[in-house]
């Protein structure tokens, strides 16, 4: 058996149980893993959604141009649709968006166009303002604003909520999302209450969105808005996909709670997920930790994962962004000292005299199988020798191996103190430099090199 197109292989997203971060509680807990999805998100399922709609609308012609705002998955949705079925797309983006969500966009041949993230959403330089003014500006063409578009919400009702019931035998009892646009949550509790009034809806919110609020009071507060970088979830606007009445209850994370549940997803129950699933999941275990009375043994949990790993590998699985961001607790922020104490071989520093001549540095070099040499005179370090500085001497002057150190000698390596954390000097060993050298507790120097770095950073 074989699909017509990659349109066919969306849905049917695996159930996978929750074991080791749900321990101690009564309940059965299960991811839903939409990443498994042919884009990689839940948004797939709305992107051919909206299409279908606009074309039977006669909103969308043969050949027409698709207009969003995005943050990324609802656009890899629309392009995968819109290449199967003859479209072009251009979609408007927010600058907190991962590069390699906008680069995957632009891999599948939409237009990608970067607006600010610190603006109004009635700024003109907003996402949502430059998707409308396009669409009044380039002939054939559509918005399809899933934020209010009600194909959003009726994609997961047709889908994701079908999947669910059916996938647990109609055990489920309680549903906890993420919203952003409000389609999600929505159109999957419209189904499954339909089913079985009695199912608990949970909503997770990050902070700097309305939602929470305004679900808990029904107050919009403008002074709840301020930037996050969850991507993909919560608003500063009250979608018109968000249904608060089908929610029953909702809950709040912070950015840092999001991130480093990400990354306990990924090294503790092997799912490599993006940052609104770790919220979604440390929202999750917040409310079942509060509401654990009421939990019961035949109690089963889903939480919708809405993507993949591989997006965030530039940020959540980064270290020195999450460093930068102050999401990593001191004992896991990577110092000098601690990269150069967990690299495989200790061995003391080699460094060699300025009065030496290239031949034996060269000699010293190759008897030690490494590529730069720190040189050092009266007790100190004063130059630098690497491969492609001797290999630049050896081929302008014949009689280069004769020459002392110092004649042909770099700069210094840079010296940083084993406490450093590794965000203050990994950018320097970009340039220039290959390597820096650690001042540990003991006096002693060891040396750092780029590959020390790539091989501890993220690992």
């Amino acid at each position: 058996m074989w699909h017509d197109d990659i349109l066919g292989t969306i849905g049917d997203t695996p159930l996978v149980k929750v074991n080791r971060l749900t321990q101690g509680l009564p309940c059965t807990v299960l991811a839903k893993l939409e990443f498994f999805n042919p884009g990689g998100s839940v948004k797939d399922r709305i992107g051919v959604s909206m299409i279908e709609a606009a074309v039977e609308a006669g909103e969308l012609e043969p050949g027409g141009t698709i207009i969003e705002g995005t943050s990324g998955n609802t656009g890899v949705g629309l392009a995968l649709a819109a290449i199967a079925r003859g479209y072009r797309c251009v979609f408007t983006t927010t600058d907190k968006q991962s590069p390699e969500k906008i680069a995957l966009l632009r891999a599948l041949g939409a237009e990608v166009i970067v607006c600010p993230t610190a603006v109004a959403p009635e700024d003109p330089r907003s996402y949502y303002q430059v998707a409308r003014r396009l669409a009044g500006e380039i002939p054939n063409s559509v918005y399809l604003n899933q934020y209010d578009n009600p194909a959003n919400t009726a994609a997961h009702v047709e889908t994701t909520g079908p999947e669910l019931w059916e996938q647990t035998d109609g055990r489920i009892s309680h549903l906890i999302v993420g919203a952003g646009t409000g389609g999600t949550i929505s159109g999957t509790a419209k189904y499954l209450k339909k089913q079985n009034p009695d199912i608990k809806v949970i909503g997770v919110d990050p902070y700097g969105s309305v939602y929470y609020k305004y679900f808990h009071t029904g107050e919009f507060d403008e002074s709840e808005i301020y930037p996050y970088v969850t991507e993909g979830v919560g608003e500063d606007i009250l979608a018109g996909n968000m249904d608060f009445g089908i929610v029953d209850d909702y809950v709040r994370v912070t950015d840092k709670e999001s991130m480093l549940m990400t990354r306990r997803l990924s090294e503790e129950e092997g799912m490599f997920l993006g940052g609104s699933c770790g919220m979604a999941m440390a929202g999750a275990l917040q409310w079942m930790e509060a509401n654990r009375d009421d939990l019961g043994e035949d109690d089963v949990v889903v939480i919708v994962m809405p993507d993949g790993g591989y997006r965030s590998l530039g940020k959540i699985f980064n270290d020195v962004w999450m460093q930068e961001h102050g999401f990593l607790d001191d004992g896991q922020v990577p110092t000098a000292g601690s990269i150069a104490a967990g690299r495989p071989a200790q061995r003391p520093l080699v460094s060699v005299p300025a009065d030496m001549s290239l031949d034996d540095a060269i000699e010293v070099m190759r008897k030690h199988a490494i590529s730069q040499l720190p040189v050092h005179e009266d007790g100190e370090m004063v130059g630098s020798l690497i491969e492609q500085d001797i290999l630049n001497a050896l081929i302008g002057d014949t009689d280069a191996r004769a020459r002392l150190v110092r004649d042909l000698m770099g700069p210094a390596f840079p010296v940083v103190e084993a406490n450093a954390a590794v965000q203050t000097f990994a950018r320097g060993l970009s340039g220039e430099s290959p390597a820096v050298l650690v001042r540990q507790e003991d006096g002693d120097l060891a040396i750092l090199t780029r590959s020390d770095l790539i091989g501890n950073l993220g690992a």
